[in-house]
């Protein structure tokens, strides 16, 4: 049975003109049918009155269809866009946040990133960096399974996209664009990559992401730059399309070359990346694999390590998992791990105690690289997290105990899978007895709300635990507990397996 492709909308520079917009979105669904999303690029707010916007966020008026938005490209509009992670503007209106993949339920994977470019330190709240792009290519690209991305949604055109290329109009591609931008579409390979701010329209001949007799066929590029919303000289702005998921579809007819197909721009001669200097990857820890002396009665085959070494010199796997952009309390390599609290750890995935835990054996699962939520992890990563939750459950039955595990991707940055998926951001319930409950966050979440429900008196009736910082315990307390479920888990441990 052959998928049903999405239809979507993209548009360019919106500039406050949310009326035009939307009236004109209405129109096209009425006469063509619905769409599914409408994914804004460049600016969404302008110098309009605020008036216009009051009623959409006031919900006298409401956006036709769900609708994604980058965030500010100068100081003026910052105060529209609060904190990083992304949030609900208004209803069916969705700030996607600073940089990240948006996975939808259907499997479509959208990279965002907002902001302009910025080579000065401090970088502005409204631009990114070479670090920012370094991260995100980072986060994207390490596993071997990567083969691209469904959409890149950036501000600025990439510098250099018109080489090889039909006429950019009067944007010169060789003076203007970001090359941070082109560096992050090379190492992405976007199926189809949107941009704005230079208020005109540019559809690009769809080029090429592999090099000819070189390297095996891969999908190919097509960039569109979009003009400004309502601009009196009729320049389109809003580009309509229908695409299937690219892991949906079957490999062959992924990579089919359009027949007016052309070189990368990004590159010289077919062969070499001719976006200039490199953008130095941020500093790493020098191995991929973290293999720590939980217990020495343990008795872990590891020929990779000695007896007193705590991170192994000679990973089996050359391949690092994703890094943090920046200190995250939760990656195994950051010096902010409080690692007396890891208990078990596997090739891509640990378990820690919970800090000021609802129990004694509160744990989380946590993936070793830095991913922000179930929806972004690769095959082999969620392989090993099923397996994890599979023993947990039979661990805890084993002793005569329940279990539930619950995820909040709402202002984390990195994955917790608590044990006592894909659109914005959610929260996600799965019970021992197989049911899974999912709720798509809006706004004004309770971020305590797992512990919340778990520690109330119909369930656990401990509530004065509901605030994992009103009942912390001692460092040596914590050691004790570790010890104690790391013994009691070993009969359990897969990972002693060879």
């Amino acid at each position: 049975m052959a998928e049903k492709p999405l239809r979507v909308l993209a548009c360019g520079d919106v500039e406050g003109k949310f009326d035009i917009l939307f009236n004109r979105v209405r129109a096209i669904q009425k006469k063509s049918g619905n769409f599914d999303l409408l994914l804004c690029v460049g600016n969404f707010f302008g110098c309009t009155p605020d008036s216009e916007w009051e009623e959409y966020k006031n919900g006298i008026k409401k956006a036709p269809i769900q609708t994604y938005v980058l965030g500010a490209n100068n100081q003026e509009t910052l105060k529209y866009f609060q904190g990083a992670d992304g949030c609900e503007l208004a209803e069916n209106i969705t700030y996607l946040g600073r940089k990240g993949l948006f996975t939808g339920s259907s499997g479509l994977q959208i990279v965002y990133l907002s902001g302009t470019e910025s080579l000065n330190e401090p970088v502005p709240d409204y631009s990114f960096s070479p670090k920012d792009v370094s991260s995100l290519r980072t986060m994207l690209c390490s596993t071997s399974q990567f083969k691209g991305v469904d959409i890149l949604l950036t501000s600025p055109w990439p510098k250099y996209v018109g080489n090889f290329g039909n006429s950019s109009g009067e944007v010169d591609t060789k003076k203007y664009g970001s090359a941070l931008i082109s560096n992050l579409a090379t190492g992405l390979k976007p199926r189809y990559h949107f941009a704005a701010l230079e208020k005109s329209y540019y559809e690009r001949l769809p080029y090429r992401n592999h090099i000819v007799l070189q390297e095996n066929a891969q999908h190919a590029t097509r960039f569109i730059a979009l003009a400004n919303v309502g601009n009196p000289e009729k320049k389109k702005y809003l580009y309509a399309f229908s695409i299937i998921p690219m892991k949906l579809m079957d490999a062959a007819e992924l990579v089919k070359q359009p027949p007016d197909v052309t070189e990368n721009p990004y590159r010289k001669s077919g062969k070499e990346p001719s976006i200039g200097k490199q953008i130095p990857a941020p500093a790493e820890e020098p191995a991929c694999q973290f293999f720590f002396d939980l217990n020495e009665k343990q008795g872990r085959k590891r020929s990779s390590m000695s007896k007193d070494s705590k991170v192994s010199s000679q990973p089996k796997h050359p391949r690092k998992p994703p890094q943090p952009p920046g200190p995250c309390w939760f990656c195994l390599a950051s010096p902010e791990v409080e690692k007396h609290l890891v208990v078990n750890i596997g090739t891509h995935c640990y378990l820690a105690l919970a800090k000021g835990g609802l129990s004694d054996d509160h744990v989380l699962i946590l993936p070793i690289g830095h991913y922000q939520s179930v929806v972004e992890l690769s095959v082999e990563v969620m392989e090993e997290v099923e397996k994890y939750k599979a023993t947990l459950r039979h661990f805890f039955k084993s002793r005569g105990k329940r279990c539930v595990l619950f995820e909040r991707n709402y202002k984390s940055h990195h994955l917790q899978l608590q044990i006592v998926q894909p659109g914005a951001v959610y929260f996600y319930v799965e019970l021992d007895t197989g049911e899974k409950l999912f709720h798509r966050i809006k706004r004004n979440f309770p971020l305590q709300f797992g512990r919340e429900v778990l520690a109330s008196e119909a369930i656990l009736n401990i509530p004065d635990k509901s605030d994992w910082r009103q009942c912390q315990i001692s460092k040596e307390e914590e050691e004790i507990l570790a010890r104690r479920f790391r013994k009691n888990f070993e009969p359990f441990d897969f990972t002693l397996d060879d």
